[in-house]
């Protein structure tokens, strides 16, 4: 990662009072050096995976941070986070960290043109079908934080497809980017993920039968005649653990997001089905997940991610921080709040991800519990699987394809919600003849439950115009806390 770090990283590090899209460019000498070799832009994407994994971006702020603290899943002493879950975005604490999602997210971007504009004439360079798979998953990236900035900072396809929204960055140089319309940003997204899935539909080792998804350090029994992982197994390591990139997989389930943002039923139902029907992806199994070792429990359902976020030592410290620390921790969820997330006192009695995610702490009041669905193992045990912040979930695709399917047929709608819930231990099966309303309020309920510490459910909110309910008080639905504010920075190059 040397090399990215001297020759990428620094050409995209402005100082405060420039503007965040003004890219300066670096010396042609010191690109042509990156990217005069198939390995130098192996490391070149290798980085932008490393930048996106940072506590910046998805090893932190984009999971772990104020999105899910505005969904109203935890309790707070500290003044600062409480001004976080109400919404006050006029707030030092606020601006400072919406500035730093937009600049990194944007440097990460960047670093994803810098390959996307030397890597068509280097074609040469690259044996197999490793041209393809770089360039796809370098649009793939590029696409995925664009969504994720325009999720953030536009109002919702939903309340406005007209409205100014961000810069969709595909150049390197010193002329900045023009704002466009959300729905021109989900124009742009959708091209450049649809792209990348025909790049890597014929390139991406993991569509192989060969490829068995799985967890690497699991031990299995002498007699074991099951299928065991492959994903270690390829004799590149660049070529290794696809789930741990956006995979063609990835795109696809992207795509299914984005058309369901869009309202486009028909698209985000086929891309969905697409990773559903692949059987690639198996749900984790309650022999892992209530592991009798505690230390090789599966906390995220590993198999089920069909990409994540290799989180460093960094972002797991900050993790122990924020969630982990029995009497101290920065924010944790009282039982009430627990309780009523995962509706203890009708179904959520045997659901897997409230017995398994929390811990109790009984000495303090109010009672509350520690998130542990990230924790780490101390040196030299080792997790069942590595620690992971969720990109995109097989349940994600399942709520995706049952909100797409209830209008058209109802039953086979709430069949994809149930299949989710018989997975996570919910015994009662909802009944296929509830009407829209009840399907929906189960659909967001189970939501919740399955993207805490995710930060996907405030996205779901804004995209139905939903409300938000914390303890004592309820959000209505309007861009007031739906739309984080453009840092003040780039406003005021804006036109």
């Amino acid at each position: 990662m040397k090399k990215l770090i001297i020759y990428i990283i620094p050409l995209l590090l402005l100082t405060s009072c420039e503007k965040f899209l003004d890219v300066q460019p670096e010396s042609d000498t010191a690109k042509e050096q990156l990217f005069s070799t198939e390995e130098g832009f192996k490391e070149a994407l290798n980085g932008v995976y490393t930048y996106c994994s940072s506590i910046d971006l998805y090893g932190g702020n984009l999971t772990f941070s104020n999105l899910d603290i505005m969904a109203q899943n935890y309790t707070f002493t500290d003044v600062n986070y409480m001004k976080v879950a109400s919404f006050k975005y006029n707030d030092n604490i606020l601006k400072d960290k919406n500035s730093s999602i937009w600049r990194f997210a944007y440097k990460a971007v960047g670093n994803c043109n810098e390959i996307l504009s030397a890597i068509d004439q280097k074609k040469d360079l690259f044996r197999d079908k490793n041209y393809a798979i770089i360039k796809g998953e370098a649009l793939a990236l590029r696409a995925y934080l664009h969504f994720d900035l325009l999720r953030m900072f536009a109002p919702s396809y939903k309340n406005n497809p007209n409205a100014l929204a961000i810069p969709y960055v595909t150049k390197v140089g010193i002329t900045s980017t023009p704002f466009s319309s959300v729905n021109e940003i989900m124009e742009r997204v959708i091209a450049d993920l649809t792209e990348a899935r025909t790049l890597l539909s014929d390139s991406d080792p993991i569509l192989s039968s060969s490829y068995i998804v799985g967890y690497p350090n699991k031990v299995y029994p002498d007699n074991f005649t099951g299928k065991k992982q492959t994903e270690a197994n390829n004799a590149s390591l660049f070529l290794q653990n696809r789930r741990h990139r956006l995979n063609y997989y990835s795109v696809c389930g992207e795509l299914a997001r984005v058309y369901l943002y869009k309202g486009d039923y028909v698209n985000c139902l086929l891309y969905a089905k697409t990773v559903i029907d692949s059987g690639k992806f198996p749900f984790a199994l309650k022999e892992d997940v209530y592991n009798t070792n505690n230390e090789r429990r599966d906390k995220i359902f590993y198999p089920e991610l069909i990409s994540g976020w290799y989180v460093p030592k960094l972002s797991i410290d900050m993790l122990v921080s924020l969630f982990s620390k029995p009497i101290d921790a920065d924010y944790q969820p009282t039982y009430d709040q627990l309780n009523d997330i995962y509706e203890l006192n009708t179904i959520g009695g045997e659901d897997w991800r409230y017995q398994q995610w929390f811990q109790k702490v009984v000495d303090v009041t109010p009672k509350r519990a520690y998130l542990i669905k990230y924790t780490s193992n101390s040196s030299p045990l080792i997790n069942l699987h590595p620690v992971m912040a969720p990109a995109i979930r097989l349940s994600e695709m399942y709520y995706i394809a049952a909100e797409a399917t209830f209008d058209s047929d109802p039953a086979k709608g709430v069949e994809y919600l149930n299949a989710v819930r018989s997975h996570r231990g919910i015994i009662d099966q909802l009944s296929a003849n509830i009407s829209k309303g009840q399907f929906m309020d189960a659909l967001v309920k189970e939501c919740r439950k399955e993207f805490y510490g995710e930060s996907q459910i405030f996205f779901m909110h804004k995209r139905l115009n939903r409300e938000i309910i914390s303890t004592n008080q309820i959000y209505p639905a309007s861009n007031s806390i739906f739309v984080y504010p453009v840092p003040t920075d780039e406003l005021a190059y804006n036109n």
